[in-house]
């Protein structure tokens, strides 16, 4: 299942599949880690949901809910839910 690191809840884990973005926000999040195959957990949010606490590669990254939005994550584990 492909979410946005937005859309996550703490303790979910999985693997960045997508960087979206253009321009310096785009290179800031690459310049951060956060590339094709890294690894990713979301750990915590602030009271009021901005910023976001996630472990990438191994270190805790602090990002905007914006920024969040253009990153795409498969997590791992979760089972397909058919409809």
């Amino acid at each position: 299942m492909v979410k946005k690191v937005s859309e996550m809840r703490p303790g979910e884990s999985g693997v960045v599949v997508n960087t979206r973005g253009e321009g310096w926000t785009r290179k800031r999040l690459l310049d951060m880690g956060v590339t094709k195959s890294a690894p990713i957990t979301f750990r915590k949010s602030a009271p009021l949901g901005d910023p976001i606490e996630v472990i990438v590669r191994g270190y805790a990254l602090s990002m905007r809910k914006n920024e969040a939005e253009l990153v795409d994550v498969e997590l791992s584990g979760a089972a397909e839910v058919k409809k």
